[in-house]
């Protein structure tokens, strides 16, 4: 099979803050397979935590170009020996290739990832919009922008404010009084320490939050266990786990887990994850990073597994060169089409 990479670089119509900072733009690279005639897609998205720091497209394409040559050998359905090679790779490399190689299977057998899997999309939950860090004003005015675009009722809110817990609750205050009917879920990207974690869980669950995700920092995980005994409010990991192997480690001590495709290395492990959290009876979130229509098109095929879904990245970009869902009350509706169902639009033609 042959390989094209081709990077593209994608603008946020409304700058994002978290807890690590703040970022307005992303270069991805669009990962094609080729072979039998049938191209597949995917996308390698860089992004910074803990165990993935230094990665950027610059790197990915490094690593891509590299294993170009020796992937020519395979063909797409020697997937077993492929994932063999690629594993060293950065998750969010291998991330783009797995995708693809889905994407071409699908393709080959003329039917959507969703229907190969046996999965019903009606069934799948409304996805969040997220609202990032920033002062109850601004706060505000991002609510009622996703609310003109989309209607949206299903809010992820960004707090862990470098300023403290006061300026917090002051912008969640703010976000609840601009979308009174909302539904919300807290995300604090390891914002918090433990005592900061504990008074908001209590604070927040009298505001009907629906659940907290990464309270604490990845490097104070060994307090999750004081804080799942204390919280109000259902305990969600991101930052804290990448792959199956970190489930049984959290299980014990959380109530769910947020799936991401980069972090993961694919929709192989993803499918991985969602079968372990299952088994310890964890709840499962969809999440993602500065990806373009075409993650998220991915993810969004294993949609009927999720209990929450935050693929919303798509929708806060000026430029996204592709298209492969659609949004109807709130929810992401797969294409009929084969594979992921995602086809390349011109920047230009994106509002």
């Amino acid at each position: 099979m042959d390989i094209t990479i081709t990077p593209f670089t994608v603008h946020k119509r409304v700058a994002l803050t978290i807890s690590r900072g703040t970022s307005t733009q992303n270069t991805n690279l669009w990962v094609r397979i080729y072979a039998d005639g049938i191209e597949g897609w995917g996308e390698a998205t860089a992004f910074s935590v803990t165990r993935q720091e230094g990665l950027t497209a610059t790197t990915m394409q490094t690593e891509l170009s590299q294993i170009a040559p020796i992937l020519r050998q395979y063909h797409p359905l020697q997937r077993q020996a492929i994932a063999a090679e690629i594993a060293s790779l950065s998750s969010a490399t291998r991330a783009a290739l797995d995708t693809a190689l889905h994407d071409w299977l699908g393709k080959r057998a003329g039917l959507p990832l969703w229907q190969l899997w046996g999965l019903e999309p009606q069934h799948s939950v409304p996805t969040s919009v997220t609202v990032g860090i920033s002062d109850p004003a601004l706060a505000q005015a991002r609510v009622r922008q996703w609310q003109d675009q989309l209607g949206a009722r299903q809010f992820k809110i960004k707090l862990g404010s470098p300023v403290g817990i006061e300026a917090d609750r002051a912008m969640f205050e703010a976000v609840q009084a601009a979308a009174p009917d909302g539904e919300f879920t807290v995300d604090a990207n390891g914002g918090w320490r433990l005592e900061e974690a504990i008074a908001m869980a209590d604070w927040l669950a009298d505001r009907g939050v629906r659940h907290l995700e990464q309270p604490l920092p990845v490097e104070d995980e060994g307090d999750f266990a004081a804080l799942y005994g204390r919280s109000p409010l259902p305990i969600f990991v991101d930052e804290s786990c990448f792959t199956a192997a970190d489930i049984p480690r959290l299980a014990p001590v959380v109530h769910g887990i947020n799936i991401k495709l980069m972090k993961a290395g694919g929709l192989t492990e993803v499918l991985r994850m969602i079968h372990t959290a299952q088994s310890h009876k964890l709840q499962i979130m969809y999440g993602c990073y500065a990806d373009s229509s075409l993650s998220n098109a991915a993810l969004n095929q294993l949609a009927p597994y999720a209990h929450y879904i935050d693929l919303d990245s798509h929708l806060n970009l000026q430029d996204d060169p592709f298209q492969g869902m659609t949004y109807a009350d709130g929810c992401l509706i797969p294409a009929p089409a084969p594979g992921l169902g995602v086809e390349w639009v011109s920047p230009e033609s994106v509002d």
